[in-house]
């Protein structure tokens, strides 16, 4: 003891009940976790697809030679593909062979759907160097004047109404968050109170023999963060396994939209980065809580 103050240590520890993680707290956190981090990872996904709508599918144009008949279709295909490889603000031009056209077009119209009579159009895939409606109206002009019955499609234009609202999810998503985070510091906040109410004999002791208000927030503090860390490591565990099973899913649908969904390596690192916060905050929520309800109590 030094300066009339005593210092606790491990057997003091024991006077209130640590790390048995039976009582509701740890369970509630871990289902607040779990919620968490799958709202972080949604607004993660869609920050990445709303990135990669702009970079990758909302600079590329379509273009589709609609002539029924195939030698004009043929050779209004060789032109427009002609054409555009002398146009400028242009980074490829790519012509969609027969049985690539075949392997998309089977999935709608079945193995046996195709034959040939049915006249399938020629496709051309076009990526710009800087999308805008100028670069799209150029493509438009230098196709349609070397193949009359061309039809162009510009790709940004109809998915700008989805990376609106893509934007919108994901802020949605970030608002989650800061609830979930809220509402788990509401939930220490009642968890040290009621803790504080349990062992309200025992601090009395303590303080008879000498322990300062943050001495005994220590002691709170040191269980409620063992309880945080317990219930956030179940609940990323948790959110970890449903997002991957998602993302199994998702890859199985081989869409090019949704694949632009997937996460990066720094986005895991944050989330795997929220139950560290959690369990800062936990600290700091029931330190700050018990050291303003022990000064009420004296």
């Amino acid at each position: 003891m030094k300066g009339g103050v005593r210092k606790f240590g491990a057997a003091d520890r024991r006077l209130l009940p640590e790390g048995r993680f039976a009582g509701p707290m740890p369970w509630v956190i871990a289902i607040m976790m779990f919620l968490t981090v799958l709202a972080a990872a949604a607004g993660l996904r869609l920050g990445s697809a709303a990135s990669s709508l702009g970079a990758d599918i909302g600079s590329r144009v379509t273009v589709q030679i609609v002539q029924p008949n195939p030698d004009l279709r043929e050779n209004e295909a060789r032109a427009a593909v002609a054409a555009l490889d002398h146009q400028p603000g242009i980074r490829s031009v790519r012509r969609l062979e027969a049985a690539e056209m075949r392997r998309l077009l089977e999935p709608w119209l079945g193995a046996g759907g195709l034959d040939a009579d049915i006249p399938v159009p020629a496709m051309i895939d076009v990526t710009l160097d800087v999308p805008s409606p100028d670069s799209v109206a150029g493509v438009r002009s230098a196709v349609v004047a070397v193949a009359p019955s061309a039809r162009v499609d510009d790709n940004g234009q109809w998915l700008a109404p989805v990376a609106k609202l893509i934007g919108s999810l994901k802020w949605l998503a970030a608002a989650l968050v800061l609830l979930m985070i809220g509402a788990t510091a509401a939930t220490v906040v009642l968890a040290a109170r009621a803790s504080l109410d349990t062992h309200r004999s025992t601090i009395e002791v303590l303080h008879l023999m000498g322990a300062t208000d943050i001495q005994v927030a220590r002691l709170f503090q040191r269980r409620i963060a063992l309880d945080a860390l317990f219930g956030g490591s179940v609940g990323l565990l948790a959110a970890a396994f449903v997002l991957l099973l998602i993302g199994n899913r998702i890859a199985a649908l081989g869409s090019e939209l949704l694949g632009t969904s997937e996460m990066p390596f720094g986005s895991w690192l944050a989330l795997v980065a929220l139950p560290v916060f959690g369990v800062v905050l936990a600290m700091l929520v029931a330190r700050l809580t018990i050291l303003r309800a022990l000064g009420r109590m004296l």
